[in-house]
């Protein structure tokens, strides 16, 4: 299996690419800058390195990348910067998706490709009209205006469940939805379920950066965690006991 990692050099997707190598998966990545990602990753055998901006491959480029993976699993993440936040591409995260996804439709793959997309608790999946107080509808109507990488995430996670849908004939999906994001140096507890359990902004629970790479990768090696979530926009939390 060959699993595309984007967003690799993240806190996240560098957890994720690990995950993956004790998986004894093999990895493709795609990073703008190679000085950010571990040395013993350049030379592994199992990870093939792309420096690259993936907004800025060609058609023909980012074909040839796609073609031969299993899996797609994106970690992009706008950079807590004025410029990230604020500057281009303000649809980073979508537009990265949709470019992959278009590449796998061209590919035409005899088998369907899994995408995994970190995404996050502070989104709502709308194919379950998840319940929010009147002041939480009130504070994300305010991120969706003086926050672009929420709208970002939000419209990525919407392009899965919308534009490729549960019924695509080259791509399945998973959008997996950490709520505050921690970091650890060890796999602990962790609890899925298909909505939130909290609330995202005034009662947020706690994920891990390795537990959330955990999870996504096993969505990526098995099956049946696959059958069960796909189509889905799993919520992920640390275990209370941890």
């Amino acid at each position: 299996m060959t699993t595309l990692v984007l967003g690799a050099s993240g806190a996240t997707g560098k957890q994720l690419v690990e995950q993956l190598l004790i998986k004894k998966s093999n990895i493709k990545i795609i990073v703008r800058d190679i000085n950010k990602i571990p040395n013993s990753w350049k030379s592994n055998n199992n990870i093939v390195v792309i420096e690259a901006s993936v907004l800025q491959l060609n058609n023909e480029e980012i074909n040839k990348i796609v073609s031969g993976c299993n899996a797609v699993a994106s970690c992009i993440g706008h950079n807590l910067s004025w410029k990230g936040v604020y500057g281009q591409p303000r649809k980073l995260v979508t537009d990265a998706v949709r470019l992959i996804c278009n590449a796998i439709k061209e590919n035409a793959p005899n088998n369907s490709i899994k995408f995994v997309l970190m995404n996050t608790a502070g989104n709502r999946n709308r194919d379950l009209k998840e319940p929010l107080s009147f002041k939480h509808r009130l504070v994300v109507s305010l991120l969706r205006l003086l926050l672009p990488p929420h709208v970002d995430n939000e419209a990525a996670a919407d392009y899965l469940r919308t534009e490729i849908g549960q019924n695509n004939s080259f791509i399945e999906w998973v959008a997996v939805r950490p709520d505050n994001l921690t970091n650890s140096d060890n796999v602990s507890k962790y609890e899925i379920y298909p909505s939130p359990i909290r609330d995202a902004i005034f009662d947020a629970g706690k994920t891990s950066r390795i537990n959330v790479a955990h999870f996504m990768a096993n969505l990526i090696t098995d099956d049946k965690a696959w059958a069960k979530w796909k189509g889905q926009m799993p919520v992920i939390y640390n275990s209370l006991s941890e």
